[in-house]
């Protein structure tokens, strides 16, 4: 099953404030400074607004939405809350994000009676526990699952069968395969492929030519085929956190407390799972978003706020800046080890990972 909330932020906002509820509601950054819409209620959606715009555009789109900022401590607690009722039926959770995860139920529908019945038992608890809705789709595989979960948004719930999961994707457009963005999708128009279906009846030596291995990968998808397995945890190989600004600065007294709160974010982070790192990188973008990355290990591993910012804080003297002015900046903490010293990957639930 692959099971997605519906508007997750700007649901919950419209949940803690009945006001806002049957309203268009749009969460993100202000649109003075450089700030993206990370949310947008389906009232929203209706005016054309989707995540990952600027505010600004958005807010021209519809002017009559509320704007509202993220409160990630809050769709934190949600989150854990919709991953705890997931666990409650199988141990076998991915989460990809807050608000989505891969479930295998494999051997767990029937005590439910069918796969059906699983995801509607799902769909009450979440509503009950949190007043969510979430849509979920059932197949045999991730690509067929994840697919499904999209077909019928909101509140929806779409089952395809065993042997049907080729005829299922047949009549899709490219885009809807896993890993299929505007660049490949172009690619693939440009050689005569607009519908999954033109994908599935190819030779795959068409896709290996035009994307390398990946291309047997997506014909394997377009056929049905998915081997993935949903994974409970993962080996992190660094944390990190960064930050776009609003305006341009400068090297200076506000750049470097941006740096210690930023370099305290990553020491919470690595507290948070455990850890202890001792290579210290920070990623600079300028103003022409020319970006550059500069790193330095440590004799000893830390998860001291203080000691990241000193750290930081050298690499940034050494950087050439003079009346330059930056956009973005962040800290990226890596070869990790654990709290007692042990060299090695730091093994977490995906739900952990901080959004950076």
């Amino acid at each position: 099953m692959h099971a997605d909330i519906d508007a997750f932020y700007a649901s919950i906002e419209q949940l803690d404030n009945p006001e806002l509820r049957g309203k268009p509601v749009v969460v993100g950054g202000s649109p003075e400074g450089r700030g993206v819409v990370a949310a947008a209620s389906y009232e929203a959606r209706k005016f054309g607004v989707h995540s990952a715009m600027p505010m600004s555009r958005a807010l021209r789109l519809c002017p009559t939405a509320t704007r509202i900022s993220p409160r990630f401590d809050r769709y934190g607690e949600v989150s854990r809350q919709i991953m705890s009722v997931f666990r409650s039926v199988t141990p076998l959770v991915e989460p990809l994000s807050l608000d989505e995860a891969f479930l295998d139920v494999t051997g767990r529908h029937s005590e439910y009676g069918g796969a059906r019945a699983l995801a509607e038992h799902l769909k009450r608890a979440v509503k009950a526990q949190t007043g969510l809705t979430v849509s979920i789709g059932v197949g045999t595989n991730k690509t067929v699952a994840k697919i499904a979960s999209d077909k019928e948004k909101p509140d929806g719930l779409c089952v395809v069968p065993p042997g049907t999961e080729a005829t299922f994707l047949a009549p899709l457009s490219v885009r809807a395969l896993w890993g299929i963005g505007p660049k490949s999708e172009r690619v693939l128009v440009a050689a005569g492929f607009r519908r999954v279906a033109d994908i599935a009846g190819s030779a795959p030596e068409h896709f290996e030519s035009l994307f390398g291995q990946r291309g047997r990968e997506l014909w394997d998808m377009a056929n049905g085929r998915d081997e993935r397995e949903v994974i409970t945890e993962y080996e992190r190989k660094s944390v990190g956190a960064e930050n776009t600004f609003p305006r341009d600065l400068p090297d200076g007294p506000e750049l470097r407390e941006e740096m210690s709160r930023i370099a305290e974010s990553v020491a919470e982070r690595l507290r948070g799972c455990g850890a202890r790192a001792r290579c210290i990188a920070i990623k600079l973008r300028y103003r022409n978003f020319h970006t550059i990355t500069r790193q330095l290990t440590r004799p000893e591993p830390t998860d001291d706020a203080f000691e990241i910012a000193a750290a930081a804080g050298q690499l940034l003297d050494n950087v050439k800046k003079e009346g330059d002015m930056f956009r973005l900046l962040g800290i990226h903490a890596s070869k990790l080890s654990d709290a007692k010293g042990e060299a090695g990957q730091i093994a977490l639930p995906l739900s952990d990972e901080g959004a950076e």
